[in-house]
């Protein structure tokens, strides 16, 4: 469906963000950056998403300067308390039970950075997402899966995770990882890509 028109690094390994490349007909190499994942005291959800997403480019793209390097950082956000990945089974099932019954956001910040053409722009989307209620013993048997312990917010919505929600507004494939639309969309502007 599209082209690259310069080399292209996803600057991740996450499976589901490569899938969407793949789904766009896309040829890249997936390189992950690995840069310190804390958010800075009072941060906001939406600024730490996109200070992350292009600080993964940013990494990448001084070593590989003739590629646009594609950075993503998820993060899920109820009032300005950032959940990320859980490091273990007992945070998961805190973060699900605090998610329970509530509405909460979903920013995925996307980066694009070519350093020889002197690129380097980001967006941030955002998607609410509203849990169902489930008891305790529902939340520790999707823990138990294993499913939770790699997502952000301890919840995959494109998996065993979905009989958690109840709707969503706005993006899905913002929720999965990656505002597809909205990198489309600056790869288009900067001629990074393009139709066929």
């Amino acid at each position: 469906m599209f082209t690259a028109c310069q080399p292209l690094i996803l600057a991740s390994a996450s499976p589901r963000r490569r899938e969407f490349l793949q789904q766009l007909g896309l040829e890249f190499h997936c390189i992950p950056a690995h840069i310190d994942e804390i958010p800075l005291p009072g941060e906001k959800p939406e600024a730490f998403a996109t200070r992350m997403a292009v600080g993964k480019a940013d990494c990448l793209a001084a070593q590989h300067p003739e590629a646009c390097i594609i950075g993503a950082d998820t993060v899920v956000a109820l009032d300005n308390a950032i959940f990320g990945k859980p490091a273990n089974r007992a945070e998961a099932l805190s973060i699900l039970q605090q998610l329970r019954n509530q509405t909460h956001r979903v920013v995925t910040a996307c980066a694009i950075a070519l350093q020889r053409q002197g690129i380097n722009e980001s967006v941030a989307e955002t998607t609410l997402v509203t849990f169902d209620h489930f008891d305790d013993n529902i939340l520790k048997a999707y823990v138990d899966s294993g499913d939770p312990l790699d997502k952000a917010g301890a919840y995959g919505i494109q998996g065993m995770g979905t009989f958690l929600v109840r709707s969503i507004t706005g993006s899905y494939s913002n929720v999965v990882g990656l505002p597809v639309n909205q990198l489309v969309h600056l790869l288009l502007k900067h001629h990074i890509i393009r139709p066929g």
